[in-house]
């Protein structure tokens, strides 16, 4: 599984926000409540439409995010 198959972004979902396919939890909510030190399973008894793989992939998106990439600059 990679993040890809379970995140998406689409301006007619969610304001454009990336979310979890098909259930309208956008991918920071998921972070905000892990950062906050909630448990997965309370994530997931909160958001019933979400499955455990969608907790990974919203991890694995955020380290997507926050991997520095270097540009090299032509002269």
């Amino acid at each position: 599984m990679t993040w890809q198959d379970r995140i998406s972004v689409d301006p007619l979902v969610c304001h454009g926000q990336a979310c979890v396919i098909g259930t309208r939890v956008t991918v920071s909510v998921v972070l905000d409540n892990l950062a906050a030190g909630v448990s997965r399973d309370e994530i997931l008894s909160s958001y019933p439409s979400l499955k455990a793989e969608d907790i990974d992939a919203c991890i694995a998106y955020a380290a997507e995010l926050a991997r520095e990439r270097i540009v090299p600059l032509t002269p």
